[in-house]
């Protein structure tokens, strides 16, 4: 990981995100991203084991996420040459919660998988999470491979990094998503190295962002009840 100031802001690169899942030979990503005064403006995401056709499981592998503010999202192969321009992507269209499908972490450490299965319950969901390494997440569902990713926090100490979420944070929104802390606070990429005035991530798509976070501040306040 590795943050380098430059004139027109603050770069962020993670080489592999996701080093477990690289380790075990499932996803992992290669993340960019640059942040002028706070704000997530441009990047680039390569999830070198993310399928190119989701619906086509014993296809080719391997795309490239790239993503400005103001000018959506788009995607490529990862073997296409560079001149070649991506596809746009699109969170999927849904206004009933009930039929989206969730991701989440496969490290219990870093999110809790407990809470997370409350919550989708709550929504009614049904479809099983899908459990995948670094933020192949967030491309997974700007595109429509799933609806909604929901990160709650371990631990009252745990501070979530910046590089691991910048540049999905951008992606999403420019497809249509909504991304905020666990509370619906804003992500604040001001501070530092860490998003240490956020607790967890949640994405979702817009006109379902407001009832997935109500059902996360639910399944929070039970929570500290319980404490």
């Amino acid at each position: 990981m590795l943050t380098e100031f430059c004139a027109a802001g603050i770069w962020a690169l993670d080489p592999i995100d996701g080093t477990k899942g690289f380790l075990r030979g499932d996803q992992y990503a290669v993340c960019l991203a640059l942040m002028v005064d706070g704000e997530v403006v441009t990047g680039a995401l390569a999830c070198p084991n993310l399928l190119v056709d989701p619906a086509n499981h014993e296809g080719p592998r391997g795309v490239l996420f790239s993503v400005t503010k103001g000018e959506g999202s788009t995607v490529k192969p990862l073997s296409s040459p560079l001149s070649t321009e991506g596809a746009p992507v699109h969170m999927n269209a849904l206004t009933d919660v009930t039929t989206a499908a969730t991701c989440e972490g496969v490290e219990a450490g870093h999110s809790s998988h407990s809470q997370q299965a409350n919550i989708a319950k709550a929504l009614g969901i049904t479809k099983p999470s899908v459990r995948m390494d670094s933020q192949a997440k967030y491309g997974s569902i700007a595109r429509g491979d799933g609806d909604v990713y929901l990160r709650l926090p371990t631990s009252n100490t745990y501070q979530e990094k910046i590089w691991d979420h910048a540049v999905g944070k951008l992606l999403v929104e420019e497809a249509g998503g909504a991304v905020t802390d666990a509370y619906g606070k804003p992500l604040d990429f001001s501070i530092g190295r860490t998003l240490s005035a956020n607790k967890g991530v949640v994405a979702a798509p817009r006109g379902l962002h407001a009832a997935v976070i109500k059902a996360v501040k639910a399944e929070l306040e039970k929570a500290e009840a319980v404490l």
